[in-house]
């Protein structure tokens, strides 16, 4: 009988790191941080008992002001098939809260939670609006697109499409720098645009009235479902963000084209924004080598951004999957020099790239910045240092220039630390 080789001992299995689910923390985190930020919102977790703790941790350390009802769901409650009635019970809990207005269920991998039928749930109890947002790990493999699963729950099912729509308004999607509103808002309004509305915020009106604006403009590259609800209602989408020096003038263009707006008009702001970031470029270029990688899923944009302030970035990770709204941004980055562009990235692979391109500075996830530090290599986390910050437009392309370049001077010190503690 031939030898069979266990797939564990197998070389292929030992050289690729496995992508079956995401290296970070569950991302139904993602979900819940856009629904407890909502004003009048109560979330309900349908899910385990160690879920619920987890989750429920994460979400209050990263800044939710409001508790999270669950049912209690053991062996015996999951056994027993009582999933439904305990769901439905927290529900009525959350309804008796003064003020609320929506209560949505968020559920989990567990299998009685992950299948539970949204016909037996109410649609609405009091003034409070009920909503299933179904985020299981297994399928959705990375936080920001369970904001985006969050979104597009709220949007199918609140978004007011009665009434007249106002073609030069605009909704744009993604959780942002809290300068990054007025700043694009400012410049928009200049070209013509009368309102812009952003999601995921704080405002539950905001999504009722995003059903009737001109365009929707996905800010990060993740809001898959939300641009296919957006689809459905026949509005257009601008692609695309308005990062950098040619990323902010392609997407000023194309959304004056979208809305309609007076070309003679968007052609001067697109130009003046255009030839402030090329002059901040001109007075505080970059210098140095740069790996940009992380599971935000703007990595790309941040990497663009970066090449074009003067910077080498050979390789760039992130961990959403691929889809045409970051091709633009691929194609663009290998065509000035970036030899890989990783999608749903493993640690393993990132670790790999510091050993091969031997980067002067690190954006990525904690335990790679670890790695890189034991190396003598100056690294930060990706989300609290890069994400965390103003990003669009002249402005946030400012902020990150001048953080970027203030890291880059720190490699003596990283190496001297290196040696220091080498014994």
């Amino acid at each position: 009988m031939a030898d069979i080789i266990p797939l564990a001992n197998s070389a292929a299995s030992q050289s690729q790191p496995c992508k079956l689910h995401p290296q970070s923390m569950c991302p139904a985190f993602g979900s819940l941080r856009v629904l407890t930020r909502i004003e009048g919102s109560h979330p309900v977790m349908a899910t385990d008992t160690g879920c619920l703790y987890g989750l429920t941790f994460v979400t209050h350390f990263y800044g939710a002001s409001k508790s999270i009802l669950a049912p209690q769901l053991g062996t015996a409650e999951l056994m027993s098939g009582q999933v439904v009635e305990g769901t439905r019970a927290a529900i009525e809990v959350a309804a008796k809260e003064p003020g609320v207005r929506l209560i949505p269920v968020v559920s989990l991998c567990v299998a009685e939670t992950a299948g539970m039928p949204e016909e037996l749930l109410p649609r609405k109890i009091g003034d409070a609006e009920v909503v299933l947002v179904r985020v299981p790990a297994y399928a959705i493999h990375s936080h920001p697109e369970a904001k985006d699963i969050a979104v597009a729950a709220l949007l199918n099912r609140l978004a007011e499409r009665e009434g007249q729509v106002n073609e030069k308004s605009v909704v744009l999607l993604g959780e942002v720098f809290p300068a990054d509103p007025l700043l694009i808002d400012a410049v928009l309004r200049r070209m013509g645009v009368t309102e812009t509305i952003f999601l995921p915020g704080r405002s539950l009106d905001d999504f009722r009235r995003a059903g009737r604006a001109g365009a929707l403009a996905p800010l990060h590259p993740f809001y898959k479902e939300s641009m296919n609800v957006a689809r459905t209602w026949g509005m257009p989408i601008v692609g695309g963000a308005p990062v950098g020096i040619s990323g902010t003038y392609a997407w000023l263009k194309s959304l004056g084209s979208i809305l309609g707006l007076d070309p003679v008009l968007v052609q001067q702001v697109a130009d003046e924004e255009r030839e402030k970031a090329t002059a901040l470029v001109a007075a505080r270029p970059l210098s140095g080598k740069v790996m940009v990688t992380g599971y935000e899923g703007t990595e790309l944009a941040y990497a663009r951004m970066l090449v074009e302030a003067g910077a080498e970035v050979p390789y760039v990770s992130t961990s959403i999957g691929q889809d045409p709204l970051v091709l633009p941004d691929e194609l663009w980055l290998k065509a000035h020099g970036t030899k890989e562009v990783i999608y749903r990235k493993a640690l393993e692979e990132d670790i790999a790239a510091i050993d091969s391109y031997h980067p002067d500075l690190v954006f990525g996830t904690t335990p790679l910045a670890s790695a890189a530090k034991e190396r003598g290599i100056p690294a930060m986390y990706f989300t609290n240092q890069l994400a965390s910050r103003p990003f669009f437009l002249m402005g946030g392309m400012a902020a990150t220039i001048d953080f970027v370049a203030s890291v880059l001077t720190k490699g003596d010190k990283y190496r001297w630390m290196q040696e220091f503690f080498a014994d």
